[in-house]
């Protein structure tokens, strides 16, 4: 389970496939069986599962309901996971600061 101390190098994976395989795969229940269980759609679900759709504070929110992890450590998961993705992009853009500018 993933809680407020943990330092391990997978919080800045995608939440998804760590939900899978923290959440899923032990109740050894189908991606169908789980959307319906959280109300969402097979395809969303699968979607966040495969890292191919970011992890909103609403899933997060039902994740914690019926999972009990916190909402919380998957919503700064998430968030790491974006900040490091933005952090490599921006070596190809290049903004300055403000009262730097001219």
């Amino acid at each position: 389970m993933i809680t407020d101390g943990d330092q391990d190098s997978s919080i800045r994976g995608h939440p998804g496939p760590w939900l899978k395989h923290n959440c899923i795969e032990p109740h050894r229940i189908t991606v169908t069986a789980a959307a319906a269980h959280l109300k969402v759609t097979r395809v969303a679900l699968s979607n966040l599962l495969n890292g191919k759709a970011a992890l909103s504070p609403d899933m997060a929110t039902q994740f914690e309901n019926a999972f009990g992890i916190k909402a919380e450590a998957l919503v700064r998961m998430q968030a790491a996971y974006d900040l490091e993705h933005i952090e490599m992009a921006q070596d190809r853009v290049s903004i300055q600061r403000v009262g730097e500018v001219g």
